[in-house]
Parts: C-alpha cells; sequence; structure tokens
C-alpha cells in the first residue's frame, strides 16, 4: 500500500491564499492535507510545511515581520533545519525571509503599486526538488499579486545564491527572454536555501492548477515537487 505524505498549511491572521493552496494540494491522493494554526507548537508530523499567501498581520512593519515571531515558526525553523521541506508563497516567501530560513529580503515593487497578473516564469535549473521535473526551456505563466515582491541581496549574497543554484525561477515573457514586473534583481522570481529543502516564490502556482481557472501551469510544479516528496516517503 502506497504512503501517503502529511502537508500542513500555517494559517495566520490575514492569511488569505490557505484555502486555495489546501484545495490545489488535496487533489493528489497520496497527500493529507491539514491546516495549522499559527498558535499551534506542533506540526502534526508534517512531511511539507507550507506558508500560504495573503497579508499576514496586516503587513504591518514590513510584509512578514510580525509572522515571524508567530509560535509556530519556532517549531518551522526548527523543522527546517533538520531538513524538512518548507515551502512559501508570496507572504509565505516574505515570511522565510524574515526569518531568516531563505537569504535577501522583499521590498517595495519599484513602481510602488500593487501588481496582481499574469506574468511568466522559467525554472532557473534543475538542481532541486520544486524545478528538478521542469523544463528549464519552457516558460509557465503564473499569476503574481503583490506590493512587496521585489527580491534584493547585497553583492556578496547575490554570488553566493548564484554560485549555489538557489534561483530556483526568474521572470521572464512569453517566449522566455528576460522580463522583469516588479525590479527584482535578476529577475529573481524564487529562490531556495543552500541545502535545498526551504523554497520561497512569489508567484502563486495554487492559482494557476485548475482547469476551472484556465490556467494549469502550476499545476505542473506540484506534481514534479510532490512526487519527489512521495518517492522519499516510499524510501
Amino acid at each position: 500500500m502506497q504512503k501517503s505524505i502529511r502537508i500542513g498549511v500555517v494559517v495566520f491572521p490575514g492569511s488569505n491564499c490557505d484555502q486555495d493552496m489546501v484545495d490545489a494540494l488535496s487533489v493528489y491522493p497520496q497527500a493529507e492535507v491539514f491546516k495549522l494554526w499559527h498558535k499551534d507548537q506542533d506540526l502534526q508530523q508534517a512531511d511539507l510545511i507550507v506558508l500560504p499567501g495573503g497579508f499576514s498581520y496586516g503587513d504591518y512593519l514590513r510584509s512578514g515581520a510580525i509572522a515571524r515571531f508567530s509560535p509556530i515558526m519556532k517549531e518551522v525553523i526548527d523543522f527546517a533545519s533538520k531538513g524538512g521541506y518548507v515551502l512559501g508563497v508570496c507572504n509565505g516567501f516574505q515570511i522565510l525571509c524574515e526569518a531568516k530560513l531563505l537569504p535577501g529580503a522583499l521590498l517595495h515593487n519599484n513602481s510602488h503599486q500593487f501588481i496582481c497578473k499574469n506574468v511568466f516564469i522559467r525554472p532557473d535549473n534543475q538542481e532541486s526538488a520544486i524545478n528538478a521535473s521542469l523544463d528549464i526551456n519552457q516558460p509557465l505563466c503564473i499569476p503574481i499579486a503583490h506590493g512587496e515582491g521585489r527580491f534584493y541581496a547585497d553583492e556578496a549574497t547575490m554570488a553566493e545564491i548564484n554560485a549555489n543554484k538557489q534561483v530556483i525561477f526568474r521572470y521572464c515573457a512569453a517566449d522566455g527572454s528576460p522580463s522583469n514586473p516588479n525590479g527584482s534583481l535578476n529577475e529573481i522570481a524564487g529562490i531556495c536555501n543552500s541545502t535545498k529543502n526551504v523554497f520561497g516564490m512569489m508567484p502563486h502556482p495554487e492559482r494557476a492548477a485548475d482547469n476551472i481557472l484556465g490556467n494549469v501551469d502550476g499545476r505542473k510544479i506540484f506534481d514534479g515537487f510532490l512526487q519527489h516528496l512521495f518517492a522519499l516517503v516510499e524510501n
């Protein structure tokens, strides 16, 4: 009998993409998907923790700056330090940077406006669980919805990120050529940590994961990522 993987989706005050994420991941019969409240101190034996998008704590101070101190984040940090898989999308990416689980920071878009539209991204490499099965020559159409999505890091950090192949996605045009909707350094749309078990991305794959939405490019990201986790559980 095939084992299942347990996926915990953390809900912070102000999260608004948690149910979207649960719905997108629940289509996989091998996955048990459940919600975790920000005050929980038990990850319920999760194999994957997802920090969804939204406006945790109203985005006061900086996006993700308060959520980083929620009780559950102590458990998430410990889980990640032991090699556990963590995915942060949009506000979740911001929280991971605030918690120092990922390098760099997400700053205000260079337009100083909230951007909500479909964009294209491409896998930068096939070096991590989230992009190993993706075609680096095939752009994916994934929506963004953020006001603070401009990735920034200092020169030394950027050199390290690039050298370690920690960029997982870059923004591009439909034909794969460089394009940049928010001013992110090097067109960065998502990164991982040096040990490649913590992932953050600003685009929302859960909003492009169902035929009824007219776009299933996000499903391609989840397919490969979860297949990797299924294989780990089976072994």
